[in-house]
């Protein structure tokens, strides 16, 4: 595997690639790598001749108060993860390098940031789209994969894609799971013994909405209802929103369906996690 820091290299690496005729497969990640990174690599390697995996904490996607400055940082366990998972050129581009002095321009899609998570982190998926478009620039992949666990994040990335005409193809991976049924997060980290315990309740609550839509429940307003009283009912918990939407456009919905993403955002202790499930599609 080689280490790419520079942009101008990594420009000239994904110029050599395409002038091969070589397909490339890109996986954005903030590093802190874990399975459910590593799975999107794997998805990656099975689709393509190359693959890029860019280790990059993003700076413009932290609001005030957030943790950028704490953030897990070790490109080493995650250069030598990455490799093991199949990635072929990992990427690690300084700040100043993805946002030198001068730089003003942002990527704003319009509708779908100003709900969901973006209602409560304003700004948050303007530098998430800003540096994804950045970054698809610099690498020119073929195709890059995302995890639906951030199901809203994709939802905008395959907005901006479309309305950009940007010449990649938006693959979405399931989400992974730990044993209890918590998605995967370098967040998970830094839960106690007693939240730990408590944050599987965000998967058992999905899990009922899952079983009452298979027998035959349709009222969106009753089983967001069912979910709050499951999570409340653990010591730790405070919801931040329970919502179902359109997995697409991210629309509300006034009835569950096929293709309906129910999401939550939940503060276990201090931490904060998100979920969510297609119905239909799990």
């Amino acid at each position: 595997m080689e280490t790419v820091t520079s942009i101008v290299e990594m420009k000239r690496a994904a110029g050599s690639l395409r002038r091969e005729g070589r397909t490339v497969a890109f996986v954005p990640t903030m590093g802190a790598l874990h399975e459910g990174h590593l799975s999107l690599i794997r998805e990656a390697d099975a689709r393509a001749d190359v693959v890029v995996v860019s280790v990059f904490v993003n700076p413009t996607q932290f609001g005030p108060g957030e943790d950028f400055d704490t953030y897990q940082r070790d490109l080493k366990r995650d250069s030598e993860l990455a490799e093991a998972a199949g990635c072929d050129i990992m990427f690690a581009p300084e700040v100043d390098d993805m946002y030198p002095v001068g730089s003003v321009t942002q990527v704003c899609v319009s509708g779908l940031t100003g709900k969901l998570c973006g209602a409560v982190r304003p700004g948050h998926f303007d530098g998430v789209c800003t540096v994804v478009a950045k970054l698809f620039g610099i690498v020119r992949p073929h195709l890059a994969v995302f995890g639906q666990k951030d199901g809203q994040q994709v939802a905008v990335i395959e907005r901006m894609v479309a309305d950009l005409d940007m010449s990649v193809e938006i693959v979405r991976s399931p989400t992974i799971r730990e044993p209890d049924g918590l998605a995967m997060s370098s967040r998970n980290a830094n839960l106690s013994g007693v939240e730990r315990r408590d944050a599987a309740v965000l998967f058992e609550s999905l899990k009922h909405v899952v079983s009452r839509y298979g027998a035959g429940e349709r009222n969106v307003e009753r089983v967001v209802s069912e979910m709050r009283e499951m999570i409340e009912a653990r010591e730790t918990t405070e919801i931040q929103y329970i919502t179902a939407v359109d997995a697409s456009t991210l629309e509300d919905v006034d009835e569950l369906g096929e293709s309906v993403m129910v999401a939550l955002a939940v503060f276990v202790g201090t931490t904060r996690l998100i979920d969510n499930v297609v119905l239909g599609a799990e």
